[in-house]
């Protein structure tokens, strides 16, 4: 059972390590609308400045992963899955250069996983948090 809050897919994974090659340490903000959607925003690792209102979901290829509290209000019963498809990324998100857009899709948690999720914190990372979700 994977109760992670966030995880990335192999094609997410390999965009994440060519990014990291180009710019070092990353981290990764939810957006929550307006200009650019909801998608996953890619940035040097402290460019973006998270506050009181944001919560940490753990993290994706050693990259902190956040998103807003109102926003995960809403998506508290899924598991966040960060993909990378062929597009033109969002105008702030470091991926937009590559040809390539991160994609947030989402995975409702069956009764049972959310059972566990409810009785640990968002965010809390543990060994296998490397296990790559498939395409």
């Amino acid at each position: 059972m994977d109760t992670r809050k966030v995880v990335a897919t192999e094609a997410a994974l390999q965009l994440i390590e060519k990014l990291k090659s180009l710019h070092g340490p990353l981290m990764f903000h939810q957006s929550g609308g307006c200009c650019d959607g909801s998608a996953p925003m890619c940035y040097l690792l402290g460019e973006f400045k998270t506050g009181g209102q944001d919560v940490y979901l753990g993290e994706i290829d050693d990259c902190p992963f956040y998103i807003s509290a109102p926003q995960y209000a809403y998506w508290r019963h899924t598991q966040l899955i960060v993909d990378a498809v062929p597009g033109r990324g969002a105008g702030f998100s470091l991926e937009s250069p590559e040809g390539m857009r991160f994609l947030s899709r989402s995975r409702v948690f069956t009764g049972a996983e959310l059972l566990l999720v409810q009785t640990t914190t968002a965010g809390t990372a543990g060994a296998d948090r490397h296990q790559r979700i498939g395409d």
